[in-house]
């Protein structure tokens, strides 16, 4: 990495959890400067204005998510094992999400809404890959017998994400993770009683 690469690197680490957990609107500029101890002159020197920090940003949480979500999918062998595995993935890291300020997809997404319409193509695109990934699974587990032929898993993958953010929305309003714990709960109900043959 060039020393802008590393620069643009600790910028985006250094904010990250000031991000995820004051949102766009919430984080300024001079909060920014605190984090990275850098002048705001060292911050736009390396990106174009904040709403390139916070897209980047964006990315370099989500992909965090998906990078640990894939180490715990990975010590699975069956297809079973790993979508069950991406269930309990939140389940077992709600405390460490919390402390970071929750689900990045999930606040960017509920901030975006109508106030930042620069961060829609953003979050959509992870919302899609998350969706896409677990269709994936449901679509080899098919294959490889473990689960009913008839499953559409395009729908599941919508359903499994419907109530696992769902769960920790609830959970992160009411500071108490039985919520999520219900819809994943749920969740694995579904695999074991409608997926599964």
């Amino acid at each position: 990495m060039s020393k802008a690469d590393q620069t643009r690197q600790f910028i985006i680490e250094s904010t990250a959890t000031l991000f995820n957990k004051n949102g766009y609107s919430g984080t300024s500029l001079s909060d920014m400067t605190k984090a990275t101890g850098l002048t705001k002159g060292s911050i736009y020197g390396n990106f174009k204005n904040k709403e390139e920090v916070a897209i980047e940003v964006f990315k370099h949480n989500s992909g965090l998510l998906a990078k640990k979500m894939e180490t715990a999918m990975s010590l699975e062998s069956s297809f079973y094992g790993k979508l069950t595995a991406f269930t309990e993935f939140y389940r077992n890291n709600w405390a460490s999400m919390l402390e970071r300020g929750g689900c990045p997809l999930l606040n960017t997404a509920t901030e975006m809404d109508d106030a930042l319409p620069f961060m829609k193509s953003t979050v959509r695109h992870s919302f899609t890959r998350l969706s896409d990934r677990v269709e994936r699974l449901i679509e080899q587990g098919k294959t490889e017998g473990e689960f009913r032929e008839n499953a559409n898993g395009a729908t599941y993958a919508s359903l499994f994400i419907m109530l696992i953010e769902g769960g920790i929305l609830l959970s992160k309003t009411f500071e108490n993770p039985a919520h999520l714990n219900q819809a994943l709960d749920r969740v694995l109900k579904i695999i074991d009683e409608e997926l599964t043959k």
